[in-house]
């Protein structure tokens, strides 16, 4: 290695390498903002007759799952145990379905309403349910026991783990020997550290390529999902019947409490991670044999099943739940394999389906008995199945992408609609369709209209002059309104005030039709989509919105990833000004990274040895680390001359003034002027006075 001379540098380099937002993981569940106060305007006629007519078609009388929440429960939860975690619904009814939810998922927040509790799957497997999104399964090994899925967030995980062992009929006196992720999202790793606080001896298990994809798959585009996050998971709706009724994989995520405090999520990484090379391994944790089935590019990049042959047990993680899961997900990520989701089912069918005699998982109550596990496990195959096949049968005869959803939805076979653990609560088969015919032909539809249009700012002016202007689009529209004709009012009024910010009429109309549109949507993510978006139309972007993801995730990044991700924050027109090049040595990890700014593009790439460069920095990642867990500070580091640096101190400035820092709370809707709010009334916003106080205030123009 070079023999450097150290020489103190500015705080900005080792701030550009660490400092950005990430998420957790490439997950649909974020937290969500529970304390405001939204009254929302009623429900329309027109909305009501639709969403009546839906419940006429629905299996009302199929009440399995409100019996299976119920079975084998040993102790409810209550305030002094574990739901002080999740928000308050108790303003879902069991008895009645509010005008302003679509009636499918109000029975989604029913049934999820009555799962609180621990209770017993079967003989040495046990799960605590209602503390959080997910589900955490405690199983029995020879010594102790084993946790599969941990939850989001430490707290939820500790308080759920000792409300377990002060329950459980035999065996609250053994420890947690053993800990298991099924896959790479963050409602199944979260609460890993709050375990290994209480049984620092456990051993780690999880999916093959588990910590990377943590780390990766929401790294280069994190700031744009975190802000899409807030659409999708309604952060700043509140839960109430005029926000969130429920989150559609379970009642919520679990946030905070008083005497926990905020809710962290964690990360752990594995000492061993399953299915490497087979598609099968069988391994025996705590003495006990499981099999585990590889299920990676399905619901997970880096994903498991497990079958425990002893028990005849099938732990599914997140492949099956009771609804459909997202093909594509709306916060964006890569579309995933409904293809080989459908056919990872079939495997599972395959190789277990005569010897299952319950079936459990990450989310929503077990399935037991044979005979209902293999019908609601052919069921969930032939849903993702159906979405692939029937998708692109479709668009080989030529329907198109903005047509695919309505299109799929009209060949829905009536045994798939009947069945409610087939529903869209969490995916729609609207945007999965979507996401098959995106993943084989991409965004375009041929039609040469579609393949260059204007820039979405002056295609709003356009289509107004077009349309003879605002007043003429607001008359036509009003009577849409009035018929209940939400869909094309919500395209044209988008147009009118993107083209007029300051329209206080159109901002009116258009977050009215978002609102009534998001009570006739039966997936969550719609929903709670449709409502923030008539949210911030209305008062502009409120506090709340999700934050970044854990020291412990963080820790986990390479250097690789932190340098991908200093070349997106890289602004060309800048930094083609301004080229150089640099070594970045990590001694610790016996790396030497090769960074060169040209052509306006930063890239990176591992290398045998230093080169000749501008300028060269060693920081072990030992000390990334640290920083990282606030173990120490970079100005310590620099103190201790722990940092070395040798050569042209102008590329750490040309760094920097090529880089920015990206707007957390960005605009995805117009958002009102100051002095511009309309409906404002309908936001308790004095309620939010110390969240405004930590975000400064609300976003506006």
């Amino acid at each position: 290695m070079a023999n450097f001379k150290k020489h103190p540098i500015s705080a900005f380099v080792i701030s550009t390498l660490l400092a950005f937002p990430v998420m957790a993981s490439n997950h649909d569940h974020d937290h969500v903002h529970g304390d405001l106060e939204v009254n929302g305007k009623p429900a329309t006629t027109e909305t009501i007759a639709v969403n009546s007519a839906l419940s006429d078609t629905l299996n009302w009388a199929d009440r399995d799952a409100f019996e299976r929440n119920q079975k084998g429960l040993i102790a409810a939860l209550d305030e002094s145990s574990a739901n002080i975690m999740l928000n308050n619904y108790d303003f879902i009814s069991q008895d009645e379905v509010a005008d302003s939810v679509n009636p499918s998922l109000y029975r989604q927040a029913q049934v999820n309403n009555t799962a609180a509790g621990l209770y017993e799957v079967r003989d040495g497997i046990y799960q605590v349910r209602g503390t959080d999104l997910s589900n955490i399964t405690f199983i029995r090994g020879n010594t102790g026991w084993i946790a599969y899925d941990v939850l989001l967030t430490k707290q939820a995980a500790e308080i759920s783990t000792k409300f377990f062992l002060e329950n459980v009929p035999e065996g609250g006196d053994l420890p947690i020997v053993a800990m298991i992720y099924s896959h790479s999202h963050a409602d199944h790793f979260g609460g890993a550290r709050g375990i290994v606080d209480m049984f620092p001896d456990v051993k780690v298990y999880g999916s093959h390529n588990i910590t990377k994809e943590v780390v990766d798959e929401n790294v280069l585009a994190g700031n744009a999902m975190s802000r899409r996050a807030a659409y999708q998971y309604g952060a700043t709706l509140g839960a109430h019947e005029h926000g969130i009724v429920d989150a559609g994989l379970g009642k919520a995520m679990s946030t905070s409490s008083p005497e926990y405090g905020s809710g962290d999520i964690t990360y752990v990484a594995p000492d061993y991670t399953f299915n490497s090379e087979e598609k099968f391994e069988t391994y025996s944790v705590d003495g006990l044999e499981m099999i585990f089935i590889d299920t990676a590019g399905t619901e997970s990049p880096s994903g498991m099943a497990t079958f425990i042959p002893s028990m005849n047990a099938l732990w599914t993680g997140e492949m099956m739940y009771h609804g459909m899961h997202n093909v594509y997900t709306l916060r964006g990520a890569k579309v995933r394999d409904a293809l080989k989701w459908s056919k990872d089912i079939n495997e599972m069918i395959n190789a277990w389906g005569a010897d299952i005699d319950v079936l459990f998982g990450s989310h929503s109550s077990p399935i037991w008995g044979n005979d209902e596990v293999q019908d609601f496990m052919k069921l969930q195959r032939d849903n993702y199945g159906f979405v692939h096949n029937q998708t692109l049968r479709l668009a080989n005869d030529g329907v198109v992408i903005q047509d695919i959803g309505d299109a799929v939805i009209d060949v829905i076979p009536e045994s798939i609609q009947q069945a409610w653990h087939t529903n869209g609560y969490h995916g729609s088969y609207s945007h999965n369709a979507k996401a098959v015919y995106n993943m084989y032909l991409g965004y375009f539809d041929m039609n040469p209209a579609n393949l260059n249009p204007l820039p979405t700012q002056a295609e709003a002016e356009k289509f107004l002059e077009y349309m003879g202007g605002a007043d003429a689009v607001m008359l036509k529209a009003n009577a849409d309104f009035k018929e209940g004709e939400y869909r094309f009012v919500a395209t044209a009024m988008d147009k009118v005030v993107r083209a007029e910010p300051n329209n206080k009429e159109a901002r009116k109309l258009l977050a009215d039709t978002y609102e009534q549109l998001g009570y006739q949507s039966e997936t969550m993510g719609w929903r709670n989509t449709y409502l923030t978006g008539a949210q911030e139309l209305r008062v502009g972007t409120l506090p709340g919105n999700p934050k970044t993801a854990s020291p412990d995730v963080l820790a986990e990044m390479s250097i690789t990833n932190l340098l991908d991700y200093m070349a997106v924050k890289v602004d060309s027109t800048i930094a083609q000004h301004s080229p150089f090049t640099m070594n970045v040595v990590v001694p610790d990890l016996n790396e030497v990274h090769f960074v060169e700014m040209s052509n306006g593009n930063l890239s990176n790439g591992l290398v045998d040895k230093v080169r000749h460069a501008d300028a060269s920095i060693v920081i072990s990642k030992n000390n990334v680390t640290k920083i990282l867990l606030g173990e120490t500070t970079l100005n310590d580091l620099l103190k201790e001359q722990s940092v070395i640096y040798k050569g042209d101190s102008s590329v750490m400035q040309k760094l920097a003034q090529a880089s920015v820092e990206f707007e957390s709370a960005f605009e995805i809707v117009p958002r009102p002027a100051d002095g511009l709010m309309v409906d404002a009334h309908l936001y308790d916003l004095h309620n939010d006075d110390e969240a405004l106080a930590h975000e400064d205030h609300v976003h506006t123009h």
